[in-house]
């Protein structure tokens, strides 16, 4: 009999996010800082929306994806037209089955004329792409390079004061303050003899911020280049308990939440990665999206409600007897001082201003329940102003 258990890994940046704290929770074969001991989920929160954070995403799934038909490839398997993708240019994309339903969802960087990275949360995605190159029979190249990648995102409206002392980019590449919103640059960390690294303007917070790739090996040495120039700027470190709040807020999807296999991108509220119908090309899922798009059955709004207890992923949500949908995430906003949720609903009571009950259990209509109204999405900064600036 063999044994096929394999042990959580540590990331790049274990050993300075390990000094921090004790706390870690398992994702994507990694562990990840959950909260940190001298801060907590409330101080690290505070410190992105009003100061500067970092933290590490590397167990994020990131496959390169090369080869004269790797364009060709992800044009078929992703919603966004990637062929309109220039060098240096990122796009937020969905990765479905051919019945419409979601596998993934992340973003693509184009680096060079047939070099793209994908990094999405599915570490299946990449036997899906080569299955795809396979049957089709493209000179394409998918080589996950997660154990290689390491990532940290720094984020808040502090993040190009701190980054602008950091990131050293050479003539032919824009500066830091150049960098426009989803776009990447090559550059090295201080100066030129500096580790290298990429540097994207992206994020999962909602704040105007960033995100370091470099070697494993490196990700020390960047986080200590990014905390020293932040300190006078108030850096913190920030777990995965104050970043679901956060992505909550600005209404950014999870993976199990939001969306799987059974939910299409128009349910989960991500129907702009489809590029129906200005994307020419056939895609996987295209024939299914169609149909599913003009007769869209759920919805996904926000809802606003009172009381001390927060929902939970999966409660039921109720108009008199009848249950018309389910919250998919919940939160306290600390910013809002209000209970917030996303939540899929059946279109018929998906408008502005309706009103609903939140079952706060799972066993439905045997629990209490929370008077909700249904609002607009994101809640916090909806017109993406800080992300933008």
């Amino acid at each position: 009999m063999t044994n096929d258990t394999k042990h959580t890994k540590q990331t790049g940046f274990h050993p300075r996010t390990s000094k921090l704290t004790q706390d870690y929770a398992q994702y994507n074969g990694y562990w990840l800082a959950n909260t940190y001991e001298d801060y907590g989920a409330s101080a690290e929160y505070r410190a992105c929306r009003d100061a500067v954070i970092v933290t590490d995403l590397s167990a994020l799934e990131k496959l390169e994806i090369t080869g004269p038909d790797a364009e060709v490839l992800l044009q078929w398997s992703l919603g966004r037209d990637i062929r309109r993708l220039a060098v240096g240019q990122i796009t937020y994309s969905t990765m479905c089955y051919d019945t419409g339903g979601i596998l993934d969802e992340g973003t693509v960087q184009r680096l060079g004329a047939d070099n793209f990275r994908w990094v999405g949360g599915n570490k299946f995605a990449g036997d899906w792409l080569r299955k795809q190159a396979e049957e089709r029979g493209l000179r394409a190249w998918v080589q996950s390079s997660t154990q290689h990648l390491s990532n940290l995102a720094v984020q808040g409206p502090n993040s190009r004061k701190v980054l602008r002392n950091v990131i050293w980019t050479p003539p032919a590449q824009p500066t830091l303050d150049e960098l426009g919103w989803f776009r990447l640059a090559i550059g090295r960390i201080e100066h030129a003899d500096g580790v290298p690294i990429v540097v994207t303007r992206t994020g999962y917070t909602g704040e105007l911020g960033y995100e370091i790739w470099c070697h494993p090996t490196h990700a020390p040495q960047v986080w200590d280049a990014v905390w020293q120039a932040g300190e006078p700027h108030g850096i913190a470190p920030l777990g995965l308990e104050a970043l679901d709040i956060l992505r909550i807020e600005a209404g950014l999807v999870a993976a199990g939440a939001e969306y799987d296999d059974q939910v299409d991108p128009y349910e989960a509220g991500i129907g702009f990665t489809v590029a129906l119908p200005r994307k020419e090309d056939d895609f996987v899922g295209r024939d299914a999206l169609m149909l599913r798009k003009d007769s869209q059955r759920q919805k996904l709004v926000g809802l606003e409600y009172g009381g001390e207890t927060v929902a939970g992923n999966g409660d039921k949500v109720y108009v008199g007897g009848v249950q018309v949908g389910t919250i998919t995430s919940s939160a306290r906003s600390p910013i809002l001082r209000k209970n917030i949720a996303l939540c899929r609903i059946d279109m018929e009571h998906s408008a502005l201003n309706n009103e609903v009950d939140i079952a706060l259990g799972e066993s439905g209509v045997q629990q209490p329940r929370s008077p909700a109204t249904v609002i607009a999405y994101p809640f916090y900064d909806p017109k993406k102003l800080r992300v933008r600036s």
